[in-house]
């Protein structure tokens, strides 16, 4: 069966977006501009260096994300968003994104489908699993959709990319998740971020 893996990046007191989120700045107030570029410098300024984990969040056979990491567009979709990555998204995998109100899948270039599941996280994943086949299925995020499946027992690997500064504030990894057992894989410093995996115990 395929793993489930969490990949995230997060600052050094565990937040991974900062308060105000808002359509102009993603990330909120973030110690950026607001698209995450501190927080992501590390995949952006030094693939290379990065480039083992990079290929790893890449790999994916299938995504899940939250509303929130999909776009800033509450309630009924009242206009066609596709995703704040173009029309290519990176993703090049079929992507599930939770949501409490239907629309109908949305094809991008480059073998992307958004598809919206209004029926929670357990038939995401479900749904995800079918399409990923044997490859593995990750959660994107934002942190409350991967503390979800955190709390629900439903993760495998936890992959944090921890880079050097703090937040103080915002959307936060484990809030809300009771005690886990994490076994340590691997880490490695690199210049910008330090790359910790986890395997999650039941």
């Amino acid at each position: 069966m395929s793993r489930v893996i969490c990949d995230q990046t997060i600052s050094a007191d565990g937040y991974s977006a900062g308060p105000n989120q808002s359509e102009k700045r993603p990330f909120g107030d973030d110690g950026g501009d607001g698209w995450g570029n501190r927080l992501h410098a590390w995949m952006f300024d030094d693939p290379e260096e990065n480039r083992t984990e990079i290929d790893r969040i890449n790999a994916a056979k299938a995504v899940i994300m939250g509303r929130n990491m999909f776009g800033p567009v509450r309630g009924e979709w009242d206009r066609q968003w596709k995703g704040w990555w173009g029309d290519n998204p990176p993703f090049h995998a079929p992507v599930f994104v939770l949501t409490h109100y239907p629309r109908n899948p949305q094809p991008m270039d480059g073998g992307t489908t958004y598809h919206f599941v209004t029926d929670g996280i357990e038939s995401a994943l479900a749904q995800a699993r079918e399409a990923a086949g044997d490859g593995d299925v990750s959660i994107h995020g934002g942190a409350i959709t991967i503390n979800e499946y955190l709390a629900a027992g439903l993760v495998d690997e936890l992959r944090l990319h921890i880079v050097p500064f703090t937040l103080g504030a915002g959307a936060r990894l484990f809030d809300g998740v009771p005690p886990l057992n994490l076994e340590q894989v691997e880490s490695r410093a690199a210049s910008s971020v330090t790359h910790v995996t986890y395997r999650v115990l039941t």
